[in-house]
This record gives C-alpha cells, sequence and structure tokens, in this order.
C-alpha cells in the first residue's frame, strides 16, 4: 500500500480551478519531487498534502487514512518552506525545539532530539546562535532541523533552496540527499529547478497548469519524454527542437537535411509536418547525419562548449563540444546519430 495517494484531487478558487484530477502514489521511503513553471500548481499540490490548502474534491490519504479533513498537525507530516521562517529572537535551539515546547513534550525528550537533528545537520557549533549570526545555509539547516524533531512520517520541501546562491543551493542540494539516506523517510519537494529534480529524486512528477505530464525516474523523462513539453522541461540545456517535414515512412527532413529514422515504430505519412528534437550532447558525434550551422556564440565552461548556432531556416540549435570552440559566423559541420531523434506531431506528443 503506497504511504501517500491521491485520488482525482482537485483545487478550485471559486471557479477557477487550478488542480485538475491529479492521482498519484507515493511510496514510503520515496524521494519524489514535483517540477514545473511557475503557476503550474505544484505548491498548491504540495499545500494540499500539508493541509494548508483546502481539497475541493478527490481524496488524499496518507498511511491508508483519508486526511481530507484532518488538522496539518494530525497528518504526520513536517514542512520547510521557501522562507526559513525562524523567530529572530530566539537561538538556534529554541527555534528547533518550538514545535515540541508548545505541544507540552518532556525537557529531556526534546533536548534529545535537537541533538539528533543539530548532529544530522552539523549545528552542534551553532545551538546558542540567534538567526541574524548564521549564513542563509546555515539558516535552511535550521528550518529542516525544526522539522526533523518532529519525526514526521514525511517532509514536504517547498522551493527551499529559491533563496541561496548558486554554490550554497549546490551545497544545500546535497545536504538534502545525504539527509534522505540518513532518515529514509518520505520526502516530497517542490521545485522549478529541474536540475534539482534530476539531482535528488527517485521519480519526478511533472505539472503544467495543474495536469500531471508524466511521472517517471529522472533518466526515463530524460531518455523517454511522453511529449515535447517533458522534453523541453527536462533537462540543461534543454532539448533543440526543429521543424520537419516527413518524406518518407521512416524519413524526414530537417533544414534541407534528409534523416532517416531507423527506430521509428510509427508509420509516418508522406507530407506531414512534424517537430524534431535533439538533445546538445548528442550533437558531438564524430559521425552520422551532417548538419551544418552558424555559429552565433560559444559558451567555454572549462572542459565543456555549449555552441549556439542557427540553422539554415533560421532556427537556433545548441551543441555540446570538446575541444577548440569555434568562432562566431564560423559555419560548424555537426553530427548525430539518428536513434537519439525524438519526433512530436502537431500537439505536441511524441511519436514513437
Amino acid at each position: 500500500m503506497a504511504q501517500i495517494e491521491l485520488k482525482d484531487v482537485r483545487k478550485s478558487y471559486g471557479a477557477t480551478d487550478v488542480i485538475h484530477g491529479i492521482s498519484l502514489e507515493i511510496e514510503q521511503g520515496e524521494f519524489v519531487v514535483f517540477v514545473g513553471p511557475s503557476g503550474c500548481g505544484k505548491s498548491t499540490l504540495l499545500r494540499m498534502i500539508a493541509g494548508l490548502e483546502e481539497i475541493s474534491d478527490g481524496d488524499l490519504e496518507i498511511g491508508g487514512k483519508r486526511m481530507n479533513d484532518e488538522e496539518p498537525s494530525d497528518r504526520g507530516v513536517a514542512m520547510v518552506f521557501q522562507s526559513y521562517a525562524l523567530y529572530p529572537h530566539m537561538s538556534v535551539a529554541d527555534n528547533m525545539s518550538f514545535g515540541l515546547r508548545m505541544t507540552g513534550r518532556p525537557k529531556d525528550e526534546i533536548a534529545e532530539k535537537v541533538s539528533r537533528a543539530a548532529s544530522i545537520l552539523q549545528l552542534e557549533e551553532l545551538l546558542a546562535r540567534k538567526p541574524a549570526q548564521l549564513s542563509g545555509g546555515q539558516r535552511q539547516r535550521v528550518a529542516i532541523g525544526r522539522a526533523i524533531v518532529r519525526n514526521p512520517d514525511v517532509f514536504l520541501f517547498d522551493e527551499p533552496l529559491s533563496n541561496l546562491d548558486a554554490e550554497l543551493r549546490v551545497q544545500m542540494r546535497v545536504e538534502i540527499a545525504k539527509l534522505h539516506n540518513t532518515l529514509a523517510n518520505t520526502m516530497i519537494y517542490v521545485t522549478h529547478d529541474q536540475t534539482e529534480a534530476m539531482t535528488l529524486a527517485d521519480r519526478i512528477v511533472v505539472l503544467r497548469a495543474g495536469i500531471v505530464e508524466q511521472v517517471g525516474t529522472p533518466l526515463e523523462l530524460y531518455e523517454n519524454p511522453d511529449n515535447a513539453f517533458v522534453a523541453g522541461f527536462i533537462g540543461s540545456p534543454r532539448m533543440n527542437f526543429a521543424r520537419a517535414k516527413v518524406t518518407g515512412p521512416r524519413a524526414i527532413e530537417v533544414a534541407g537535411v534528409a534523416i532517416a529514422l531507423p527506430d521509428l515504430a510509427t508509420e509516418l505519412a508522406t507530407g506531414t509536418e512534424v517537430s524534431f528534437g535533439i538533445r546538445p550532447e548528442h550533437l558531438h558525434a564524430e559521425t552520422g547525419v551532417e548538419l551544418p550551422i552558424t555559429v552565433d556564440v560559444a559558451e567555454q565552461l572549462g572542459s565543456t562548449t555549449y555552441v549556439h548556432g542557427t540553422l539554415a531556416t533560421g532556427e537556433v540549435v545548441i551543441a555540446e563540444r570538446r575541444g577548440t570552440a569555434p568562432r562566431p559566423r564560423d559555419t560548424v559541420l555537426l553530427h548525430f546519430d539518428p536513434r537519439h531523434a525524438r519526433l512530436f506531431d502537431a500537439d505536441g506528443m511524441r511519436i514513437r
């Protein structure tokens, strides 16, 4: 039995529907990430699980028990917010123990739980400090510690790293992954950053406009997207897309280049227009189909260079390359294996 189950869950604000009948099962100990662009409903869905938003229709079950009408404190969940929400006049220890003290837990139990959480999060030397004396990463660890001391069945993270700078985000990402390995609790994590989703998740739930577009492991979504939205959202840099014309049952033409598609099961209708997709790293092959581009910009990132260029049709392409970076206005021949190509129909759905 799944630890958390959403059954056709919906959310409406008056006549405006924001969550459109989502059904999802999350297993005990899973790290599940809700990802999608701003306004897709991922934070609303998380708050519905937490009990901070009412469920308009459908059922939420945690541990096999219907939770729609249960108070947040009775759901066995603890939430870590985007803002640290720490009390500025309290020490780290007092911030972490506040919830336990408000419920009248024994002092020995509180001290033991705070000490354990501080050890896990490497906060032992900071317990007497106030939030103003901490860095952003340390404050976020305190907020996570406040959740840990409650010993919840489920941790809920609502974009916890978005207020941190790039280096701290990487560090905290590692800390959260280590925390999951240590505690083995179920974790649901909301982010708009697909890199966080790819590096943290056991499974990713991709949302758009209150609808689940696809659910799967990071590699499944990256390699086998169901539609152009998922293909373009998962991966950095994003997948390249170009217009293509079908020239035969297994053949297309992109920017004047003929491409045979060896692994396509669907028989294409000649003359149909489709969308051709390929990832930047797949344009680094030494042999294969030749695709000429005119270089606009080359971004050198140490051992990797991302070449931004245009096809003969004016469509923009990003290619990953090694070695010497080409110069602007150079013509470069990219090579790729057609097996790495992905096709999408006029509605953006994958052609398999």
